[in-house]
């Protein structure tokens, strides 16, 4: 792996796909999950990477999966000393990356709201809904739904992920397949949110994955990582307004100060931003496990 935390990872081995942060090798009957340190926004990949977030979000995934032991996850070995022979001299591998099982992806973005941000707060002030489901008149910005929502999204390659109706859905994977994935991404998200709130984190929204094998659902790709979701600090927290946040938001918010027209290349982070977004990332570990992260 390239000492720069932005350039791609280099392994002996085929690659299944490259994201715009993680890495995806094929190991035959299953797949090396590699989380770099690149970090992306308004999809474009930035420049620094963040040293030492591609660890955090594994270790964050790690620790969700494990909580929610009742449903099947993508986990086959998450230390390296457990890695197929070939690996186990890729010390440069240590905690940020994953042995993950061969699934059929499920192309729908799973996602769950609680609080009314980003995307959903545009909608509703557009047409009072979120993804076709109609919302409560006279709320605002980052205000708390009265029940969380499933708004699903297309995936996407390239460009935005588009958010769609619960029907569109249906169409797409089957109507059976897509309550189910409804009702277990909201089950997820409202239990994980109940533990986060009581360690002060509010988990504004989320996105899951999921595959299939062997005609049964899997709990694929990350889960509950501040890339993957909206992560604000209950204490400051104010209906209203935007809050501060543990999560990626914290660069959004630097690019959009800079007035780049979201077309690459991005502006450069400085140095001061990575040091706080990792900081952000590293204190979300902190408070959502109750322990402290060892970065290489």
């Amino acid at each position: 792996m390239s000492s720069d935390p932005v350039a791609s990872t280099s392994l002996p081995l085929p690659l299944h796909r490259r994201g715009k942060v993680r890495d995806v090798y094929d190991l035959g009957d299953a797949l090396l999950l590699v989380a770099t340190d690149r970090i992306s926004a308004f999809d474009v990949v930035l420049s620094p990477g963040i040293a030492g977030k591609g660890v955090v979000l594994t270790q964050i995934s790690n620790f969700w999966f494990r909580r929610f032991p009742d449903i099947t996850n993508h986990l086959i070995a998450t230390e390296l000393a457990d890695f197929p022979d070939a690996l186990r001299g890729h010390g440069e591998l240590r905690g940020r990356a994953v042995v993950a099982k061969k699934c059929e992806v499920v192309p729908v973005e799973c996602v769950a709201r609680g609080y009314l941000a980003g995307s959903g707060w545009k909608e509703y002030r557009e047409n009072g809904a979120v993804c076709g489901v109609a919302l409560p008149a006279g709320l605002r910005q980052a205000s708390k739904l009265p029940e969380p929502i499933f708004t699903p999204a297309t995936k996407a390659d390239e460009g935005h992920d588009e958010n769609i109706p619960f029907e569109r859905m249906c169409d797409l994977v089957g109507s059976g397949l897509a309550s189910q994935l409804r009702d277990l991404t909201l089950r997820i998200y409202s239990e994980a949110a109940a533990y986060a709130r009581e360690r002060g984190v509010i988990i504004a929204d989320t996105k899951f994955e999921f595959g299939i094998l062997d005609g049964k659902i899997v709990w694929i790709d990350e889960a509950l990582t501040p890339d993957s979701s909206r992560f604000w600090p209950e204490a400051g927290y104010r209906e209203g307004a935007n809050p501060p946040s543990f999560d990626k938001q914290f660069v959004r918010d630097w690019l959009e100060s800079t007035g780049w027209d979201k077309t690459p290349p991005a502006p450069e982070l400085p140095a001061d931003v990575v040091t706080k977004t990792l900081g952000k990332y590293v204190e979300a570990y902190r408070l959502l496990t109750g322990s402290e992260l060892a970065l290489p």
